[in-house]
């Protein structure tokens, strides 16, 4: 028959060469290799539950990342308001602390020109009652040359003094 259709007895010696290796491997190799492939499947899920639970963890991190960021954030925000608000106070503060300085200053030179302008009208009065009382000395000497004219004066003037 040849090469299509096997001899009877080949079919045979093939069948109980088959049959061994088939009960040789199912008692020796077939639970191990089922062990093996159950194991690797369970490896497999176990992988695949870990980066599950990696992935949420992953996810509840980036919630976490985010909530702090935001904290961060409103921090910032209230430390650069706080900065603000001191900085206003400072100028606010400043401003009316030169104010208060210039209006002393002002107050002082106030009462220096004061204290300067009297002193000035006092020396001008000063000046100009001698001034006075020197022309009148030299008015009186010439007008009162003579004794008539000084008891002419004291009369008229002890007149005046009893009449008032």
């Amino acid at each position: 028959m040849g090469l299509l259709m096997p001899h009877t007895g080949t079919v045979i010696w093939m069948l109980i060469g088959f049959l061994a290796v088939f009960f040789l491997l199912k008692k020796f190799a077939w639970k191990p290799v089922l062990n093996a492939l159950k194991h690797r499947e369970e490896s497999i899920e176990n992988a695949l539950r870990a980066a599950d639970a990696a992935k949420q963890d992953m996810e509840r991190l980036h919630i976490d990342n985010e909530r702090i960021i935001a904290e961060a954030k409103q921090e910032r925000d209230r430390i650069f308001k706080e900065a603000r608000d001191l900085k206003e106070t400072i100028v606010l503060d400043a401003k009316e602390q030169a104010i208060s300085e210039a209006e002393k200053l002002i107050e002082t030179a106030r009462s220096n020109i004061k204290s300067e302008k009297n002193a000035a009208i006092k020396e001008i009065r000063e000046y100009a009652v001698q001034l006075s009382v020197h022309i009148a000395e030299k008015l009186l000497q010439e007008k009162l040359a003579g004794d008539k004219e000084q008891k002419e004066l004291i009369d008229k003037l002890l007149r005046d003094i009893k009449t008032n």
